[in-house]
């Protein structure tokens, strides 16, 4: 059993009967000294798609729901959801997009590295890599002589994902982008 500060993005843990996905966690440090570190962590109920919400002190001992990983690839969008098929045994699974919401703005045909997440037989979520590379859709000019380290301006993929990059940068490039920080972390290295 971890303690709720060990308890990262994705995972799934048992809270009042309730198999709960942790979706996002923020961490809340008190200036008082000798004053408990707060973890506020939301929550998406697995078996019923609800949404909630629990504060826990960084020592509290929260119980882990075992989680099946499997290797996938992303095969086509169904509409309302997006099917991924195993690299293993060619098995599809189909996730909805309210539920990978914030994922399906990293998903390309180009993806490598992603993971179902399989509960008791049922998929519940999508595990990104922890870098993507994306083609950019959309930017102003590149700027001549703009150096690394200047300004930045927004980017758009073809996914609606919109990133800040360096001035230098033009549309079409490929870029490496952190997925859990939706960061720039610099140009994809030629394939």
């Amino acid at each position: 059993m971890p303690k709720a500060s060990d308890v990262k993005k994705g995972e799934v843990i048992l809270l009042n009967q309730q198999m709960l996905q942790v979706k996002q966690i923020e961490v809340q440090s008190p200036s008082a000294r000798g004053a408990a570190t707060l973890y506020r962590m939301k929550f998406r109920n697995i078996q019923t798609g609800t949404k909630a919400e629990e504060r826990f002190k960084g020592d509290d001992m929260l119980e882990r729901v075992e989680l099946l990983r499997r290797p996938v690839t992303f095969s086509y969008d169904e509409g309302e959801a997006l099917v991924f098929m195993d690299d293993e045994d060619f098995s599809q699974y189909s996730l909805d997009k309210a539920d990978i919401e914030e994922e399906s703005l990293f998903i390309t045909e180009s993806i490598q590295g992603a993971l179902v997440l399989i509960v008791d037989d049922s998929v519940i979520g999508l595990e990104l890599p922890q870098s993507v590379e994306m083609e950019i859709k959309d930017t102003s000019p590149a700027i001549k002589g703009a150096s690394a380290s200047a300004r930045t301006k927004p980017a758009e993929f073809e996914t609606g994902l919109i990133v800040q990059v360096p001035e230098y940068l033009a549309p079409g490039e490929r870029i490496r982008i952190n997925t859990a920080e939706k960061k720039f972390m610099g140009r994809a290295e030629a394939s």
